[in-house]
């Protein structure tokens, strides 16, 4: 491990794909599905708001993830306890901090984050900053479902979004 101030990242091997894993400042800024079609736009924002290169390594936040990630699939893990570096607006990071009060094993729709922010009529921005969201699983994205109960729209393809709600007991 080393001590850098770019975003120090790596792969892991998650049941339902590959994730990228990346740090900065002693916090976990990233984890997104290697495939996910907004992953050059992900790169872009991190890069320009934290100032910083992507750099391929390990670090003890992203070691910590890995071993939390490893204990969520074996199902011996509800909640994450890694810090957490939220890198987006203003909205996005009201959004996603009201992601990670839903508890595991339960769903909300768009509409109820919406009206949860006291937006009521931002259902699509809702929708927007969820898919924006930089930090899957540990900021559970996966947790949002359409208002008639359909899976909709997922970085990590509508498999591994099944796969998630499986664990966790919802779907």
């Amino acid at each position: 491990m080393k001590k850098s101030n770019g975003i120090i990242v790596r792969h892991y091997q998650s049941p339902c794909g590959v994730l990228v894993l990346g740090s900065f400042d002693g916090k976990l800024c990233l984890c997104d599905w290697q495939i996910e079609n907004h992953r050059e736009r992900v790169d872009r924002r991190l890069r320009r708001i934290l100032q910083a290169d992507f750099e391929e390594g390990t670090s003890a936040v992203t070691e910590e993830a890995a071993r939390q990630l490893d204990e969520y699939f074996a199902r011996q893990r509800r909640e994450f306890d890694v810090p957490l570096l939220l890198v987006g607006t203003d909205f996005q990071k009201t959004v996603w901090r009201e992601l990670l009060k839903i508890p595991f094993g339960v769903t909300f729709s768009y509409g109820d984050m919406a009206r949860r922010i006291g937006k009521p009529g931002a259902v699509r921005a809702v929708a927007n900053a969820n898919g924006a969201n930089s930090i899957s699983v540990f900021v559970p994205c996966h947790r949002v479902i359409g208002s008639d109960n359909s899976l909709t729209g997922y970085g990590g393809g509508l498999d591994a979004k099944r796969m998630l709600l499986e664990l966790e007991c919802v779907f």
